[in-house]
């Protein structure tokens, strides 16, 4: 696959604590407009990449950009540019659901509407308290508050966790809606299919370690019954 104009791109990255390499020697580059699937079980050090690329963690060895920006020493600006879905995200308790996205949407200069809309197909009570909220009904407000940020780029980790199957094809929904505004999306799973589904290329990690590189569409043709 020819990608255009990379946003992301890594080079040898490397974060070792002690003993344990959590990511080792990592290179790969995402392409704008590219949804770009970040494939392996728990432990694979799909988190730890997306740590690094947002400057929460430091590298050890290697280097890391977005937007042509160094993930280490321009984290502030990185971010910027990122809206960012954590495994598991912290909201406050205290607020309301529509009050969280105000919150969000004002931090970024947003217009809160995008994110209003995408809570309405999420259909999400925006009245209840987050205190009162299950665990699906948080996983819908973080998703609403991320996607209805205006960014080039949102990266999801495991964002249908917790999920009903109708509410995680719409999450898959609006993820490929994303793409056609011409964002980029880095989507973080252990789930094969939904990778496959909404990605056009996925690394698999494993232990670490990059193991396997795919494009999708071309996997596809190779399993296509004629």
């Amino acid at each position: 696959m020819s990608l255009v104009k990379p946003i992301v791109a890594t080079q040898s990255l490397t974060k070792i604590y002690g003993p344990l390499r959590a990511l080792d020697d990592c290179t790969l580059t995402v392409g704008q407009g590219e949804v770009f699937g970040l494939l392996g079980p728990n432990g694979a050090g799909k988190t730890t990449l997306i740590r690094l690329l947002l400057g929460f963690l430091q590298p050890s060895e290697g280097s890391a950009s977005i937007a042509g920006l160094d993930c280490r020493r321009q984290s502030v600006e990185v971010r910027k540019k990122v809206a960012y879905l954590p495994a598991e995200a912290a909201l406050f308790p205290q607020m309301r659901g529509r009050e969280v996205l105000r919150f969000f949407a004002e931090i970024r200069a947003n217009s809160i509407e995008r994110s209003l809309q995408l809570a309405e197909r999420l259909e999400l009570d925006l009245a209840r308290s987050v205190g009162f909220m299950s665990t699906g009904m948080k996983q819908k407000l973080a998703l609403a508050a991320t996607l209805g940020s205006n960014v080039p780029l949102y990266i999801l980790d495991e964002p249908t966790a917790n999920l009903d199957p109708s509410v995680r094809s719409t999450v898959l929904a609006l993820v490929a809606e994303a793409r056609d505004r011409g964002a980029t999306v880095m989507f973080s799973s252990h789930v094969l299919a939904e990778v496959e589904e909404v990605c056009q290329r996925v690394v698999i990690l494993r232990a670490g370690r990059l193991v396997h590189t795919q494009v999708l569409s071309e996997l596809r043709s190779q399993h296509r019954i004629l």
